[in-house]
């Protein structure tokens, strides 16, 4: 009954940016941690960044630190995160997530969306 749908996906060049949107709908409620995860083919799917409600809790993965950046509106019941100077090993498909905490591994995550493809060109 709680939908999160994914957008901003795309083809960008190496060190091009994207800002990814996710806007949850349906039964939403207050109090719940927001992150993005991504899954490369072939590879397991990791965490990418999380933020807590109120903003106070931000995780990013080492990889990605210094370069995304993982904001919410909760007005709007969404989270976004831009993507700047992206490099080839960032391409996979970036799903959004919702969970009682800031998680970061996927079995804390109790709701997903259905991924947006990010493909980085070289």
């Amino acid at each position: 009954q709680l939908q999160l749908v994914e957008s901003g996906g795309g083809l960008v060049q190496v060190g091009g940016s994207l800002r990814l949107s996710c806007a949850a709908s349906g039964r939403t409620f207050s109090n719940y941690a927001m992150a993005w995860f991504r899954q490369a083919p072939g590879k397991e799917r990791e965490v990418v960044a999380t933020i807590s409600w109120l903003g106070r809790t931000i995780y990013y993965s080492d990889s990605v630190k210094g370069r995304f950046a993982i904001s919410r509106d909760n007005a709007k019941n969404s989270v976004y995160l831009q993507m700047n100077s992206l490099k080839p090993e960032d391409t996979a498909v970036y799903y959004c997530a919702i969970s009682p905490v800031v998680a970061t591994t996927t079995s804390r995550v109790n709701y997903w969306g259905q991924g947006t493809q990010v493909t980085v060109s070289s």
